[in-house]
């Protein structure tokens, strides 16, 4: 169907109105109120503001005020600031060297364009403070306010000029969850100023986030702020980060494996101070966590990269929340490597969720009829009673055999000393303690000097087979023992193959295949470490493993041999193990970089303090 059959004319190419100009340029800004609200508190960080307020009603639909007390805007400015690229931030001529989060001059105009928007400011120094208005872009002429010092930012009724935008915003509550979480964001990385949220309901004001200014360095004022934002539980299982490399700068807070989430919405990204959503940044921290997390599971972190403005480029978002670097390949090798190395220095360390979790499913006995717990006389015993008890519980000493002709012993009878035991060590000599027993032939019982902890012995010995496979595999030199008889390995289809491609590299490892036949390969060595293997079975998970790997790099394939094969190495559930071997396992534990979890991010060990055990049997 051609123009003329549907009877339609070419219109004529005009220009836009300055209105219409406004609302389009609105609608990338400004998504929804978070996206207002965002905006404004970047523009009062900029202004140098030591607290900033926030107030909404109806999830930001109906009103945003926020309110600072930064260096505020002077009276013959506020006209200029309400002008489309118009901004104090930069003077055009490098669109790269940006110190600021604003620097478009494009917040104030849109809101003004699609809103009620009034700006209240006193600059330093002014005699008094002026207010301007804008509404649907028609802006009023300046008047005299009343204002103490920094800039009050009003937006009331967003989206009154497109009601079409009204009906694609999502509830009030989810709508005020975002601009909470906004906040939150913005805040992470300015601890230093004060931040504050409130809901205005029915006449009443409610507070939502109040964040006060923290003090100290810069590790304590961070670790402070991100303990009130994310819980003092990230707090205690976060480990700090700091490392430089060519002029780029990583710091930040990144929780232990055992920490992990469900999904990456505990991951927090920000470059030069400002929050992004970057494929990159997210891609380098699941590399840097890849061989100490299960499937599925996400790693909790808060990420500060800090370079100079030149090698990194704002300008490629409407929102800014992506950005693009000069030299991406720095970037992510310093994060990659920055992660695994606080990581690996935290030794054995695990959560502290994991001891919360194994406390949560403990079940103390069953208070009384009347809600009361029970009380025993044992739990504060006199001295006199603790006297009768030990000498009631003493063992009995055995009598000697009567002698011939006499009906009695005369003296009592003296067992012989038991022989000597071999010596354990310390309980407080070492982080793990010393091994005290073995149930259920899995799991070890150590004593420490403050409680207990309680190890699986197959995870952790796989974690320690694993890391010196890879310590060997980075030199080469995985020693191999050669089979007697070659064992003759049957795979799926397409096993052999795939297995074959990497031939080379698995020789390397200490497990020499050749082909044998249509999807049978020969296993001719295997690695020594492992003593004896079932080749079968762990060619079968190699290749279940290299298929879940799918097409990544080699390095991770590579990894994910050495994993399977580090669980074919390991000491199995159901092995009796000797003192001296479970006392072996804890030292060797404590010197091994990633122990506090195995191969597929599950915790080695869980440790119950004294005072959490004391409180399971009522003895606070």
């Amino acid at each position: 169907m051609t123009i003329q059959d549907r009877n339609i004319s070419p219109a004529p190419i005009r220009q836009l109105d300055e209105a219409a100009i406004n609302r389009i340029a609105a609608g990338e800004v400004v998504e929804r109120p978070a996206s207002a609200v965002k905006e404004l508190v970047e523009n009062a960080i900029d202004a140098g503001a030591a607290r900033i307020a926030v107030d909404i009603a109806e999830g930001g639909k109906v009103l945003i005020r926020v309110t600072d007390d930064g260096h505020g805007i002077a009276e013959a400015d506020l006209p200029l600031a309400l002008a489309r690229h118009a901004t104090s931030k930069i003077d055009g001529t490098d669109l790269l060297n940006i110190h600021s989060f604003g620097f478009r001059g494009e917040a104030l105009p849109s809101l003004g364009a699609v809103g009620r928007l009034t700006v209240t400011s006193r600059a330093a120094g002014a005699a008094a403070a002026a207010a301007i208005s804008v509404e649907g872009g028609a802006i009023a002429p300046p008047r005299p306010a009343a204002l103490t010092r920094g800039t009050v930012v009003e937006l009331r009724d967003l989206f009154y000029a497109t009601p079409a935008r009204l009906k694609f915003l999502r509830s009030t509550r989810a709508e005020a969850q975002a601009i909470a979480d906004t906040i939150r964001r913005l805040a992470m990385a300015e601890p230093g100023i004060g931040f504050t949220l409130r809901d205005l309901r029915d006449g009443d004001a409610r507070t939502v986030l109040r964040l006060d200014a923290e003090t100290g360095d810069l590790f304590d004022a961070m670790r402070a702020r991100l303990s009130r934002i994310l819980g003092a539980e990230f707090a205690e299982n976060a480990i700090p980060l700091e490392a430089e490399r060519e002029g780029v700068r990583l710091t930040g807070y990144a929780a232990l494996p055992t920490y992990a989430r469900g999904s990456s919405q505990a991951q927090y990204l920000f470059v030069n101070g400002r929050p992004v959503r970057d494929k990159l940044l997210s891609g380098a921290l699941r590399a840097a966590y890849m061989d100490v997390l299960p499937s599925g599971r996400y790693p909790a972190a808060v990420l500060f990269v800090d370079l100079p403005p030149v090698e990194v480029d704002v300008n490629v978002h409407p929102a800014k929340a992506e950005v693009r670097f000069r030299d991406a390949g720095t970037v992510r090798g310093l994060i990659v490597s920055g992660l695994r190395h606080a990581l690996a220095a935290e030794g054995h360390r695990a959560s502290s969720t994991v001891s919360g979790a194994m406390l949560g499913a403990f079940r103390p006995q069953e208070p009384t009829a009347d809600g009361r717990p029970r009380i025993y006389q044992m739990d504060r015993p006199s001295p006199q009673a603790r006297a009768a008890a030990w000498t009631a519980q003493a063992p009995a000493a055995p009598a000697p055999a009567p002698m011939a002709g006499f009906d009695e012993p005369s003296a009592r009878y003296a067992p012989p000393d038991p022989p000597a035991a071999p010596a354990d060590p310390a309980p407080d000599a070492h982080p793990l303690g010393a091994a005290r027993a073995q149930i259920h032939e899995n799991y070890i019982i150590a004593q420490t000097a403050e409680g207990i902890v309680i190890v699986d012995q197959h995870a952790a010995h796989e974690r320690l087979v694993y890391e010196e496979l890879k310590a060997r595999a980075a030199t080469r030199s995985v020693p191999a023992q050669a089979l007697l008889i070659p064992d003759i390995v049957t795979l799926p289809a397409g096993g052999a193959e795939t297995l074959l491609e990497i031939a080379e590299d698995l020789a390397g490892l200490g497990l020499v295949i050749e082909p044998f036949g249509p999807d049978t390969v020969a296993v001719r060595e295997t690695p020594a470490i492992l003593g004896q293997v079932d080749a079968a079975r762990l060619l079968r998970d190699i290749w279940d493993e290299l298929e879940g790997t799918g097409g990544d790099a080699l390095k991770a394939r590579i990894d994910a041999v050495l994993s399977r094969m580090s669980c074919h190495g390991s000491i199995r559930s159901g092995r009796q193990m000797q003192p001296q071997e479970m006392n072996a396992l804890l030292r060797q534990m404590e010197a091994t970089p990633l122990s506090g979890q195995c191969n597929h991010g599950r915790p080695t060990y869980v440790t119950l303090r004294l005072a959490d055990i004391e409180r399971l049997f009522g003895r606070t």
